[in-house]
């Protein structure tokens, strides 16, 4: 499994993967290092185009995934790759799009443990009433990541 970091505006982009895909992605506070010398070349494509989302050049990801989870939490993220950028839906809407509402919090916990930080968009999943809610990378995070996607950090919209 190869390892990078990518510094960030929201911290240090921890990633491991290998040819199969991108295993984890998680976003990191404090001293992580950033040695990346030389990039591995299986993460490669994925740190290019990370660096060009964070520039405003790229709001889709190609590089292949391979997040590791149940079969249900799978379905959950697979759905979260159906939310486009600079779009938000509910939790119950995910929900329903699985095929029953009634999931709504088991499809909330897969959210949480979702390993590949937004490449899979958990941030864009709300509370019913437009609330920020449950998010493991902090609310400040998910909060500036719906910003910048909605037109580059123009103005609050909490």
């Amino acid at each position: 499994m190869s390892v990078a970091y990518l510094q960030t505006p929201l911290g240090i982009a921890y990633m491991e993967g290998d040819t199969h895909g991108i295993q984890v992605l998680s976003i990191k506070d404090g001293n992580v290092p950033l040695s990346n010398d030389p990039i591995p070349e299986d993460l490669a494509p994925a740190i290019r185009q990370l660096s060009d989302y964070f520039k405003g050049l790229r709001t889709t990801f190609d590089f292949p995934l391979n997040p590791q989870g149940t079969d249900f939490q799978k379905r959950v993220w697979e759905e979260l790759l159906n939310v486009p950028f600079g779009r938000t839906m509910s939790y119950l809407e995910l929900s329903r799009r699985l095929g029953d509402e009634k999931a709504i919090r088991a499809v909330a916990a897969a959210n949480g443990k979702n390993p590949v930080w937004l490449v899979i968009p958990c941030h864009r999943i709300i509370g019913s009433d437009g609330s920020l809610t449950g998010y493991a990378g902090g609310l400040w995070r998910k909060k500036w990541l719906i910003e910048f996607e909605k037109g580059g950090l123009q103005g609050s919209l909490f």
